[in-house]
């Protein structure tokens, strides 16, 4: 008999493999399916030695032969079966191993987490531990934005992106926090909420998004989950990762009528079946549609690596540096009718951003020659997963970050109404920042797998530990780097420029602004605990909770100026925040589940880490011996109910919520000037210096927002996809210490709304494909009024109008290698604003005009 080997069998290793990269291993033979085959083949072997047909000779004697006989119909099904197997495992041992069954032939640069039939839909979180289950069994309302709905919404920054998403607001940069990436959601301020691969992006700044793959919108408290914050939701940023799977060489290049000129690089290189390398590059020359002067420039690099030197371990690195820069645009001055009442006090809501009242909606009301910005980002983070026994996971996370975000900008405010209206004059106010903010955090994780009868549990402890530091500074001298002649109000702002055509544009400079060298130091050290579990019934019922423990420490120290005179201070808190959650889920179909959860979260004095007073969030040092009065964690209390479906074949994941979240021990802020040296706040404020008014800080104010969260992403048909949402919402101030800043309008701020936020939201993404070669698509996103307040009321009488936005595109697939994309965004060149700032006349945020671009894409 010969020697026949059988064939290799590539065997799925579910106790290796992890939720975020699922693997196959090669290297073990079922001895079985062995055995079977030796078997199979040996007894052939000998069957046909054994029946040759007969062979005539020249010999005296002739012995008889048997008939040979053909195989009978099990053995040629037998044979058959064998020998796909065969082909099947000489096919795969070749392929690369994907993450879904029965899915092969994907492209090794796709998103991971998304359906691979319908990649508009995001099928599970990159926190696998911490979510086990897929999204549709998730007691959590989610928005996913995979690599597909970034592509389509030509979305190049995390701005861009989450703008154009139902539930999420801008908010505006102001005197006490930084301007950069702020959002609102749900209502709640979310600017220090936003995690890159899970970790804590400490410090507002300026995103990009040629290193991301998808972006997880977790709607919701969920300090359990992430720590403290997170009060309306969390925004996590999932980053490129390198993979073992195949080589791949990526460009995209875009050419834009605002000036856009954009190139970006993605590679992986696999070096060997256990490690790969992944390394990306930007470069971005652009200005901003519809705006004069504003320019937006970047560049940047991303370096990826994996190694697997066994199945059991899994050693991740990877490295991102951006660096934006260019001309800031502070937006526009806004107009109120009338003349106001003693102490700027409006009697009437109407008025509305200049542009709308025949302002040329290009103005620019900055200076060329001295404004700037420069935001720039180091992350760094090194991972280790290790799998001890198939049901026991260990990993660790170590990230060191820098950020730094620089800028002089100029705010158009105060104005000064005249007739002709055209006549009326503004006050352009410098806003300068220099902050750099330092992050050294680790994450260790155990993941146990267990059962208990019919439930099986996904348990996850926790220990998290970090160090988060800023140095704050902005630079002086701004009041007299203009030419000789130019008015001032002796605050380093230009009074007298006129809002139709504002006149000091293009003055030059004669010095350079210089930091002052007085900054404000803050630290942040946090230790945390914490300990989950998802239990799941027979995929009947599902329930999940967790609760953790945050110690949490804030220092901050810092110059100021009392009396003329400069001082320093310093001022300390600490406090220990337990959290916890509870969802139930139930399946009453495979594809469905309707769940009800309750959450909470805390929001510490000083965790909002751009803020420099205690009113924006952060926590201000103490000087000359005066209070500012520390508070406990503002408190946060939600209740969710829902459901979720797959539809057509799965394809569409369908949900609906209905929510409500409440905030006690609310901090708020109210001005008092003193007549005697003494501000009476609810706590003293004493000192002779004291002449002008002081900002005391009150706790105690509470409010809610309630409402209901539908969602859509996926494929109706193989042709069809969808991705969108729509947000209904209410809120109301139940409590309130502060005064009225127009109590001519509002007596009081109880039963007001909040401000600066849209209670309606609409998006929805959508394409089409016409032909093996052509896609057609298109976007429209509603936003509804946005009312303006002082921190926390709409109680300014200001507002900015609702808006539809409409954007297409189509998308030409050359060939298997080459595809041309023609975006148009803001089809119908709409005015519309995105934020107001916190003021009885503030300054809005104009958004981009109409422009188009075209991006051709290579693949190799």
């Amino acid at each position: 008999m010969s020697n026949v080997k059988a064939p290799r069998s590539l065997r799925f290793d579910a106790a290796i493999g992890s939720a975020d990269d699922t693997s196959y291993s090669a290297t073990k033979v079922s001895a079985v399916a062995s055995l079977i085959a030796v078997a199979s083949f040996s007894g052939a072997e000998a069957q046909q030695q054994s029946s040759l047909p007969p062979v005539n000779v020249d010999a005296p004697v002739a012995r008889p032969r048997h008939v040979a006989s053909k195989p009978t119909s099990d053995q040629v099904r037998a044979r058959n079966a064998l020998r796909r197997a065969a082909r099947r495992s000489n096919q795969q041992a070749q392929q690369a191993p994907v993450p879904f069954p029965n899915a092969g032939g994907l492209p090794a640069d796709r998103d991971r987490y998304a359906d691979p039939a319908a990649p508009y839909k995001g099928d599970r979180l990159q926190a696998s531990g911490k979510y086990p289950e897929p999204i549709l069994n998730t007691p959590k309302s989610v928005t996913v934005l995979t690599k597909d709905v970034l592509e389509d919404k030509n979305a190049t920054s995390l701005k861009s992106a989450i703008l154009s998403t139902a539930g999420v607001t801008l908010g505006t940069g102001e005197g006490g926090n930084a301007f950069g990436d702020r959002f609102f959601i749900r209502g709640f301020d979310a600017r220090n909420d936003i995690f890159i691969d899970g970790v804590r992006d400490a410090g507002v700044s300026v995103r990009e998004n040629f290193f991301t793959e998808q972006v997880e919108i977790l709607r919701g408290p969920g300090s359990s989950f992430a720590g403290r914050g997170t009060t309306g939701g969390a925004i996590n940023i999932v980053t490129k990762q390198a993979t073992t799977e195949n080589s791949f060489y990526n460009m995209d290049t875009s050419f834009g009528t605002d000036r856009t000129k954009r190139v970006t690089l993605d590679v992986n290189q696999v070096i060997s079946p256990t490690l790969a390398i992944r390394a990306g590059g930007l470069f971005q020359d652009a200005g901003v549609a519809g705006r004069d002067n504003t320019t937006d420039d970047r560049s940047g690099a991303f370096v990826a690596a994996k190694w697997t030197p066994i199945d059991a371990v899994k050693i991740t690195g990877d490295y991102v540096h951006t660096d934006l820069h260019g001309i800031p645009d502070f937006g526009v001055p806004y107009y109120r009718p009338g003349s106001p009442a003693p102490g700027n006090i409006f009697t009437s809501t109407a008025g509305g951003p200049f542009p709308q009242f025949g302002s040329p909606a290009n103005n620019f009301y900055g200076l060329v020659n001295r404004d700037f910005f420069k935001v720039q980002q180091d992350i760094g983070t090194v991972s280790t997963e290790v799998h001890v026994t198939p049901d026991l996971v260990l990993t660790d996370k170590f990230r060191a970050s820098r950020a730094m975000n620089n800028y002089i900008g100029t705010i158009a405010e105060s104005p000064v109404i005249a007739t002709p209206l055209s006549a009326s004059t503004i006050t352009m106010n410098p806003q300068s920042r220099y902050q750099i903010t330092d992050v050294v955090a680790n994450q260790s994780e155990a993941t146990y797998k267990f059962d208990t009868g019919g439930f099986k549990h996904t348990a996850v402890g926790g220990v998290e530990i970090s160090r988060e530091t800023s140095y704050i500074d902005k630079y002086t001298g701004l009041s007299s780097e203009l030419t000789t002649g130019t008015p001032f109000n002796g605050a380093g702002s230009i009074s007298g420029v006129n809002v139709f055509a504002p006149q000091y544009t293009y003055t030059p400079f004669t010095s350079t602004p210089t930091l002052s060298g007085l900054p404000t130091n803050l630290a942040i050290d946090t230790a945390s605990v914490y300990l989950l579990d998802s239990v799941n019934y027979n995929d009947l019922v599902i329930l999940n909770g967790g609760i953790r423990y945050d110690d949490y420490s804030i220092k901050t120290s810092g110059y100021g100026t009392v009396a003329g005179a400069t001082v320093f201070g310093a001022q300390n808190a600490e406090f220990g925040m337990p959290n916890f959650n509870l969802g139930l889920t139930l399946k009453p179909a495979p594809n469905g589940s309707v769940y009800a959860a309750y959450a909470t979260s805390s929001n510490p004095v000083g965790a909002e880490f751009d803020g420099t007073s205690t009113a924006y969030g952060g926590l201000s040092p103490v000087l000359n011996g005066n209070s500012n009065q520390i508070f406990g964690p503002e408190k946060n209390q939600a209740i969710e109910v829902g459901t979720k479906w797959e539809l057509f074949d799965r394809h569409l994941l369908v949900t609906a919520a209905l929510f409500q979240t409440n905030k006690e021990n609310a901090r708020e802020s109210q001005n008092i000037t003193p007549t005697t040296g003494t501000a009476t706040c609810p706590y003293p404020i004493t000192s002779p210096q004291i002449t002008s008014s002081v900002s005391c800080i009150t706790a105690g104010a509470a409010y809610w927002v309630r409402g209901i969260d539908l969602g859509v992403g996926g494929k109706i048909t193989d042709k069809w996809s969808v991705f969108g949402g729509l947000v209904l919402m209410q809120s109301q101030v139940t409590k309130s210490n502060a005064p009225s800043p127009q109590p001519l309008l509002y007596p009081t701020n109880v039963g007001l709304p909040l401000a600066n936020i849209a209670h309606q939201s609409f998006s929805m993404l959508t394409k089409y494909q016409l032909t093996d070669m052509w896609e057609l698509g298109g976007q429209a996103v509603y936003r509804s009024k946005i009312y303006g307040g002082t921190l926390l009321a709409a109680n300014q009488g200001t507002s900015l109008p609702s808006y539809w936005r409409f954007d297409a595109f189509a998308e030409a697939k050359v060939d298997k290698h080459w595809t041309v994309k023609l975006f148009v965004n803001n089809i119908f060149d709409k005015r519309y604003y995105d934020a107001l700032y916190q003021s009885a006349t503030p300054f809005v945020l104009e958004a981009p005009g109409r422009a188009a671009y075209l991006v051709v894409s290579a693949r190799y």
